[in-house]
Parts: structure tokens; C-alpha cells; sequence
């Protein structure tokens, strides 16, 4: 009878104990949840049951597919759609196939996809509501000719989830020791710690004076009285970021770290430094130390000061040259590989009477190679002897900007009277002349552009009233911060003209503006953005400002605003979109002064560019040569074998051995050795090549041992992809399909694979494309077949009538096997059309030679080939996809290669897929009939006039 109210009571506590374990559970659950729904971005659908009746289809065809914060209402009826000729397709709605502009149905279940051709149900199906793709949940925008007046963040910030970032690799079983709560100090005592630590390590914040250093902790050394070719010849300091993720225990913080954002950012953090810079950045700014609380004002106005220029573009008086014009520093600060496209810009902005100063990202080697060579051909040419990484919306953004100001009034023999900074992505759309003659009209005013809304709203949206750190190249959020009293804050557009006595002050004043405003600039989200704006609305020079950047931003928020940055920011960022030649008339509006636009991508359309350099300067003469092509570098050998990817340098090799047998095949005659080559090495370089913006393949340089001479020469390889895609036959009459196509890095903003050319491995994750004409609203099937014939994923599409582009990645499981893959679109189980892409085996893991037990465990395709969870073996006989048993029985084998055996399965693959067009030499040969490189018109060593750079005209252009 005792023991009975003992047990009781214990069993009582062990509920107890167990209700607590499972709403912690339940907790971090939510928490990964939250971050994993924003991760899938705009167009992620929720999975859904299958319906079990026409009430539950109406339902799930409401459903949205943005993710639970980013909901938008669907139009309340939407047309039923069936999955087949009476059919129904299974399972509820698919994960991911939002934001390609319909809604893809998860795989079915094997009792409902064998039920498909007798079920009369139609399929419970969810309609998209763009006509550009997008499944966007923001409501629909008016279209405007300009919208210049928006910056990078999405107008309807509060639709936007950025409530939560929790971590998105990194499981969460053992917190750092960062997240610990220490023991309790005296706030004086960490003010004098964390002081003494400031002196030691150098000045953190943007700057407080004259002789701040930038970038942070490392000397900016170079300037004009140091002579230029210490500039030109500095070379970049050797990266410490990045690297794994460190499980050793950190340095106590100094304070009790209970922000939700901070430890979600301390959980994330790659290493030891940063994490210990999250935790005192937290800790000072917890104890009131790190930003200002008020600010002096000492705009003598009241409210907001906006000079208004007269704007006459047809006035005569415009355009005449001063007595004394002004004389620009244009700043351009520039990454990636697109040298050509930054060099034809360069050319047409160039003028001897001009000043340019280049920074190039501390990640981009290759660009700054490019640049330190063409930029010693002239004298007001410039590069930092400093580089930093700015990542889109960083604090670094504004570091390489300021000391870009310091730098060039350091300069004494640049007498510059304007800043102006300019990307690649930018291009004028008047004439150096004519900016000169406007800007000599205004040489005192400062032309920026202010977002021009709701100023409470846009400091929610833009999250100046949030702290950030950048460390690791990431923004983490950290918390929530006070606006500082006394001043009014402003900002919009990060690209801007400032005149000389501008700069001066923001780069050397010491006053209490500038000081604070550097301070609390140095943890903002996208500084640039907001940092000169409010400095010069409440500065002396508040009477200077003009409420325009004379640019034209191509800005597309149903396409471009998709979270695109989360992996670098916490926080949704927006994009503007390249410019194509249906935008040509918006560079000939005269409603306000404009003299440059962005964005340009030579990459995407070569087209327009071609356009604005014509109507600026005229046409090149007839017959001038490569003016239709362009070229890209992706490879180059000083970068290192260890930046490609083993898919890549597994192709590469692969192509230079199918264009020498084609050299051999085609140059070779009997009894000669001299066209023969054996290949050396690694790759030398690769570029893509673009033909009137169509792609065209790769172009491969690489050494070569002549076999006739035993000597070494170096060849140049073009390989094209065939065409892959294919209209069933006989055709059906289903007419709205125009494409379809497979590959990885889908850029839903521009409409297409950044992967150029499809290179896909065992373990990456295809995406599936199609392009849309106008017509009624259908459902199609769409099914992947691996090349051995096991269906590995079907799903269907409702496609509504203004539809342009769908897309959707089938969760499928890794690794895919190797070889030709299928994928077959079937409008009421009749096939249209089908594409094929190529999943290449491996010759390389980890940049080495692969081996045995890796190419097994790479290349024998998923465990018992099952790609989902369901299996489509009922569909096989009703596709009349046959599975071989000797197919099958290849394949294994084909998994055990290594060496000689895999390279020959490899390239016979890659013949399927590509062919090699043609191949050339870059210098002596002794092969008599091998073709020079520069005398072709597809090599990256042939003529490309519009992109080079000569010599200084007499008129002081080089365009």
C-alpha cells in the first residue's frame, strides 16, 4: 500500500520529465524548421497527402507554395487538371517546384502511379500565378520604365522571413562553449579588457580619424607618392578565412550570451576567430560600449535638403565644354573573371584626362592579374596595393570605398574634382563629354539616390535597427540595436557621385558625425547603401545634395528578389537583372539626367552592350572580327588545380583527349607521326565561348608532346555540346513546350543554368527546366530515366496559360548513376518531347587519380537503385522502358573501372554528348597543317577588337 503512492508519484515525475524532453525537442525542431523553410526560398512547396477527394483536392490547390511566412493568397478557383487520360497523378505537392513557375507534384506513390490509367479523379494540382516563372509571393507591381529609386532589399520587406537563421549543416547536439553562461563581470572591468585589446589588435570600426587603418587589421600601403608600380605590382595577401568548422572550445565570452540570433550565429561560424568576434561584438554592444546613443546634427536646415538640377537634354548650353571642366576619379571595384567585359567598359568610359583606381576582390586572382597587366599601358591608371572581399551587403563594401577616398586625396598628382564608383556589370549610356559638361555645371552638388519612401519603414526593411558582424565573409545578425538620437537617417542606391570637398570630410573630419556614423556603419547590413546618405543630410554640406545617382538600375522584383544571398547575409537581398535589347528605349528617356546604367552581363546577352558602344561611339568598321563573340575565363593555371571540381577536371581531361584523336584523325596522314600528341598535365585554361550570345562549348588549352619530335607544344581544344533535346515523333499536338533542358546553378532571375554546359557528376543534384509559349492552361508528366532504364522520379506540372519557364529538382537519392540519362515530358501520357544529359563518371577524387574503392562506391548508382523512397517499376511496361539484365550487369562492371578502363568508358560517354569542332596551336608546331590559334575566329587567342586595349587617340579616348 506504500509502494503504491511512491510508484504514483514517480511515474507522475517521469511524465513529467519526458513532457519536458519532447517540448525541447519539439522547440528545436521548430527553430531548424523555421530557418529550413526560408532556405528553400520563395517557390518551396509543402508536401501534401493524397487527395482523397474532390473537397481535399479544392483545398490543396490553395495551398501556397512559398514558405509558411511568405504566403500569398491563390486565386480562389483554379481549373482542375487532370494527370492523364482519366488518370490521377499521385502524391500531394512537390518540394522546390515553385519558384520555376509551376507546381510539381511529389512522385507518386507505386499504387497510385499503377492506378493512373483507370483513376478518373482528376490530379490535385496547384496553378502559379506569374507569367515570368517565378512563383513569387509578393503582390504584383506595376511595371515602370525606371525604377531606379529602389535599393537592394525586397520593397515588401515585411512579407520576408528573416525572423531566424538557425543553422543549416551543422546539426545542433553540442552547443560551442561560446553559448555557455559565464561568470558575471563588472562592466567597468570588460570596457578596460576590451580597450586594451582594441589598441592591441588595431582599430576594428571603419575609422575614427585621419589615421585610421583600413582595411581592418591589415596597412593599406600603397599610394601616388610611393610611385605607381608598387601599386600596380603589389600583390594580395594570402586568405586566412574559411576552412572547416572547429569543435575545439573557444575563449569564454565575457558576458551571458542569451540572444537567439548571436547563438544561432555562434553555432554557424566556421572558425575559432570569428566565433570569438561574434561573442565580444555581442558582449560590448549588451553592455552599452559599442554604439552611439546620440549624434550632433550640423545641417543648418530643416528636414530634408534636395537641390533640383535643370535638366534640358535637347539645351544647347548643356552640353558646352567649360573653360575649366572637372576632372573625374572613377572607382571601380570589380571580381569575378569577366576581364573582357570590365576591359570593353574601361574602354569606354576612358579619357586621358581622367583618374581610375581599380580594386579588385581579394578572391578574384585571375581578374587582378588581368588588370595589373592592362593597367600599365597608362599612366592615370591605378590599382590598390590592397585588396579586400566584399561580399554583397557587407561592412567591407564601405571599408574599400573610404580608404579608396584616402587613397586618391593622398594622391597629389590626381587633381580630381569627382568620385564616382563603377562595377564590370556597369556601362555608360552617354558620352564622357557630355558627363563632363553636365558635372561641370554642378561641380558642387552630390548626387545620390534616396530610396524615397516611408523612413521608419525603410530602416525596418534595410535592418539598420539590427547589429551585424562580418567575419568568415558572412553578415550574422546579432540582435536588435536603438537608431542613434539627434540625427536623421537616409540611404537607397550603394553607387553614387560625390564631388572633392565631400570626400575630404567623410574621409578626414573628426567631428562627432563622422566619428559615430563610422562607428555605427562598421555592424550595418549593406553600409554603402545608407553610410553616405545620412552623413551628408546632416552634415555642413546638407545643402549639396541631389536626389539622383544619374544611373538606371534594371530593377525586376517578381524575378529578382529570392533571398539569393542567404548563404553569405542573414538576411533577403534583391538583385538587379541584366539588361536586354527590348530595354534599349530606356536608355533614351529624358525625364532626368542619367549617364550610366547596370546591369550588363556579356555572359547572358552580349547583345545590348554591343548596342550602347555603337550608338555611343559608332560601329566598328565592316568586316572587324569578333564582334558577335565573347569570351569567358573559368580556369587558368596559376589558380591551381585545387579550384576545379573533380566533375570538371574529370570533363576537361576528357576533352583533351577527344580533340587530339580528332587532331589525329583528321591532320594525320599515313606514315607520319607529326600531327600525333600525348597529353601533359593538368588543363592550362578554360574559357567559355559564346557565339551572338548563343553558347557555343569550351575552349581548352592545354600541353601536349609532339610524337613525331618528342618536344613539347601547346594546343587549343573546342568542344560543343550536341543537342540533346528532342521533339517526339510523330509530333504531338501539343504545342506549347519550345525547351527543355538539365543542369545545376539555375539562375531563376536571368532564366538559366550557370553551369554552363551541364557538367554533372555521381554526386550532384540535377535540375529540370522547361520553357513555356503561350496557351491554355495543361498538365504535363514529366518523368527521369537513368541509363539503365530505372525511372527514378515522375511528377506532374499544371502549367497555366502565362507561363514562361518551370523548374524543379526531384529530391533524388545520390549517388546518380553514371552515364545518359532521360527525361521525358508527356502531355495525357503521350510523349512531346524529351532531353538527355550526361552524368559523367569520375577519374578524379580529391584532384587525384580515383580509386578502386571510390569508383565503386561512386559509380554503382544509389543502394538497390532506388533514387526515392516510392518505386516506378509499374510504369516501366506502360513507357515501354525495358530493363536489360545484361544493361544492368555492364553497368556494374562499368563501376569497378579504374585507369585506362574508366577513361575509355568516360570518353565514350562524353563522344556521345559532345563533339570536338576543331583544335589549333599557340605557337611553334610540327604538325605543317595545324592551324594557328590567333588566325581563327573561335579561339580565346583570335582578334577581339572591341574588348582590346591600344593606345590613346588624339582625342584622349580609346573608343
Amino acid at each position: 500500500m506504500v509502494a503504491a503512492p511512491c510508484a504514483r508519484r514517480l511515474a507522475r515525475r517521469s511524465h513529467s520529465a519526458l513532457l519536458a524532453a519532447l517540448m525541447v525537442l519539439l522547440l528545436q525542431t521548430l527553430v531548424v524548421w523555421n530557418f529550413s523553410s526560408l532556405d528553400s526560398g520563395a517557390g518551396e512547396q509543402r508536401r501534401a497527402g493524397a487527395a482523397a477527394g474532390a473537397a481535399e483536392q479544392q483545398q490543396q490547390q490553395q495551398q501556397p507554395a512559398a514558405p509558411r511566412r511568405e504566403r500569398r493568397d491563390l486565386a480562389a478557383h483554379l481549373p482542375a487538371a487532370r494527370g492523364g487520360p482519366g488518370g490521377r497523378a499521385g502524391g500531394g505537392g512537390a518540394r522546390g517546384g515553385g519558384p520555376g513557375g509551376a507546381r510539381a507534384e511529389q512522385p507518386a506513390s507505386r499504387g497510385a502511379l499503377a492506378s493512373r490509367t483507370r483513376d478518373p479523379h482528376p490530379s490535385p494540382l496547384i496553378t502559379l500565378e506569374t507569367q515570368d516563372g517565378y512563383f513569387s509571393h509578393r503582390p504584383k507591381e506595376k511595371v515602370r520604365t525606371d525604377s531606379n529609386n529602389e535599393n537592394s532589399v525586397p520593397k515588401d520587406f515585411e512579407n520576408v522571413d528573416n525572423s531566424n537563421f538557425a543553422p543549416r549543416t551543422q546539426k545542433q547536439k553540442h552547443q560551442p562553449e561560446l553559448a555557455k553562461k559565464p561568470p558575471s563581470r563588472q562592466k567597468e572591468h570588460l570596457q578596460r579588457k576590451l580597450d586594451a585589446q582594441d589598441k592591441r589588435q588595431g582599430q576594428s570600426v571603419l575609422g575614427k580619424g585621419p589615421k585610421e587603418v583600413l582595411p581592418p587589421r591589415e596597412k593599406a600601403t600603397g599610394n601616388s607618392s610611393q610611385g605607381k608600380d608598387l601599386s600596380r605590382h603589389s600583390h594580395a595577401r594570402k586568405s586566412g578565412g574559411g576552412g572547416s568548422p572547429e569543435t575545439k572550445s573557444d575563449q569564454a565570452p565575457k558576458c551571458d550570451i542569451s540572444g537567439k540570433e548571436a547563438i544561432s550565429a555562434l553555432t554557424r561560424a566556421k572558425s575559432k576567430h570569428c566565433r570569438q568576434e561574434i561573442a565580444e561584438t555581442y558582449c560590448r554592444h549588451k553592455l552599452g560600449l559599442l554604439m552611439p546613443e546620440k549624434v550632433a546634427r550640423f545641417c543648418p536646415l530643416e528636414g530634408k535638403a534636395n537641390k533640383n538640377v535643370q535638366w534640358d537634354e535637347d539645351a544647347v548650353d548643356l552640353w558646352r565644354m567649360p573653360a575649366n571642366p572637372v576632372r573625374i576619379a572613377f572607382v571601380l571595384v570589380v571580381h569575378g573573371r569577366a576581364s573582357r567585359q570590365l576591359q570593353r567598359m574601361f574602354k569606354a568610359i576612358y579619357h586621358k584626362d581622367h583618374f581610375y583606381y581599380i580594386h579588385v576582390d581579394k578572391r578574384s586572382n585571375y581578374l587582378h592579374r588581368q588588370v595589373l597587366q592592362f593597367s600599365r599601358q597608362y599612366d592615370n591608371v591605378r590599382v590598390t596595393s590592397w585588396r579586400m572581399a566584399t561580399i554583397w551587403g557587407g561592412a567591407s563594401l564601405l571599408s574599400t570605398y573610404l580608404q579608396s577616398m584616402r587613397d586618391l586625396l593622398e594622391m597629389t598628382d590626381w587633381p580630381w574634382d569627382f568620385f564616382i564608383n563603377l562595377s564590370a556589370a556597369d556601362y555608360p549610356i552617354r558620352t564622357n563629354d557630355q558627363l563632363v559638361a553636365f558635372l561641370s555645371r554642378y561641380r558642387d552638388m552630390n548626387f545620390l539616390k534616396s530610396h524615397g519612401r516611408d523612413n521608419a519603414r525603410f530602416i525596418r526593411k534595410q535592418g539598420l535597427d539590427r547589429l551585424f558582424l562580418e567575419c568568415d565573409t558572412h553578415m550574422w545578425r546579432l540582435g536588435d540595436r536603438r537608431i542613434p538620437e539627434g540625427i536623421a537617417v537616409d540611404g537607397g542606391s550603394d553607387w553614387f557621385l560625390l564631388n572633392r570637398k565631400f570626400v575630404e570630410y567623410v574621409a578626414f573630419s573628426t567631428d562627432d558625425l563622422v566619428t559615430k556614423m563610422k562607428q555605427f556603419y562598421s555592424y550595418t547590413l549593406l553600409p554603402a547603401e545608407s553610410f553616405f546618405h545620412t552623413v551628408l543630410e546632416n552634415s555642413p554640406h546638407c545643402d549639396t545634395m541631389v536626389d539622383n545617382n544619374l544611373r538606371i538600375t534594371n530593377w525586376n522584383r517578381k524575378l529578382g528578389c529570392k533571398c539569393q544571398y542567404k548563404h553569405i547575409v542573414d538576411w533577403c537581398g534583391c538583385s538587379p537583372n541584366d539588361f536586354k535589347p527590348q530595354d534599349f528605349h530606356r536608355f533614351q528617356q529624358t525625364a532626368r539626367p542619367t549617364f550610366f546604367a547596370r546591369k550588363f552581363e556579356a555572359i547572358v546577352n552580349q547583345e545590348i552592350i554591343g548596342q550602347l558602344d555603337s550608338y555611343l561611339y559608332g560601329n566598328y568598321p565592316a568586316g572587324t572580327p569578333g564582334l558577335r563573340s565573347y569570351w569567358e575565363n573559368v580556369y587558368d593555371e596559376p589558380d591551381g588545380i585545387h579550384t576545379l571540381s573533380d566533375v570538371a577536371l574529370t570533363l576537361y581531361h576528357s576533352f583533351i583527349r577527344l580533340g587530339l584523336r580528332r587532331a589525329e584523325s583528321s591532320l594525320h596522314t599515313d606514315g607520319e607521326n607529326s600531327c600525333r600528341y600525348y597529353p601533359m598535365g593538368h588543363p592550362a585554361s578554360v574559357h567559355l565561348y559564346f557565339l551572338a550570345d548563343r553558347f557555343q562549348g569550351f575552349l581548352i588549352k592545354h600541353h601536349v608532346t609532339n610524337l613525331a619530335v618528342s618536344k613539347l607544344e601547346t594546343l587549343e581544344t573546342w568542344m560543343m555540346p550536341k543537342k540533346v533535346f528532342k521533339v517526339a515523333s510523330p509530333p504531338s499536338d501539343f504545342g506549347r513546350l519550345q525547351f527543355s533542358e538539365v543542369g545545376t546553378d539555375w539562375d531563376a532571375k536571368e532564366r538559366l543554368f550557370r553551369n554552363f554546359g551541364g557538367l554533372l557528376g555521381p554526386m550532384d543534384e540535377p535540375v529540370g527546366m522547361q520553357k513555356w509559349g503561350k496557351g491554355p492552361n495543361v498538365t504535363v508528366t514529366v518523368i527521369w530515366v537513368d541509363p539503365v532504364n530505372v525511372i527514378a522520379a515522375t511528377y506532374d506540372i499544371l502549367i497555366e496559360s502565362t507561363a514562361e519557364f518551370t523548374h524543379y529538382k526531384p529530391p533524388l537519392n545520390l549517388p546518380l548513376r553514371p552515364g545518359v540519362w532521360t527525361v521525358k515530358i508527356l502531355h495525357h501520357w503521350v510523349p512531346v518531347a524529351e532531353t538527355k544529359f550526361l552524368v559523367a563518371p569520375l577519374t578524379f577524387s580529391n584532384k587525384q587519380p580515383i580509386k578502386p574503392e571510390e569508383a565503386l562506391k561512386l559509380h554503382n548508382g544509389p543502394p538497390r537503385s532506388a533514387y526515392m523512397e516510392q518505386s516506378f517499376q509499374s510504369l516501366n511496361p506502360v513507357l515501354s522502358l525495358h530493363i536489360n539484365p545484361a544493361q544492368v550487369e555492364q553497368a556494374r562492371k562499368n563501376a569497378a573501372f579504374t585507369g585506362t578502363a574508366l577513361e575509355a568508358w568516360l570518353d565514350s560517354l562524353v563522344g556521345g554528348t559532345w563533339t570536338a569542332m576543331d583544335i589549333c596551336t599557340t605557337g611553334p608546331t610540327a604538325c605543317p597543317v595545324m592551324q594557328t590559334c590567333s588566325q581563327t575566329a573561335w579561339s580565346s587567342f583570335s582578334p577581339d577588337p572591341k574588348s582590346e586595349l591600344g593606345a590613346v587617340k588624339p582625342d584622349g579616348r580609346l573608343r
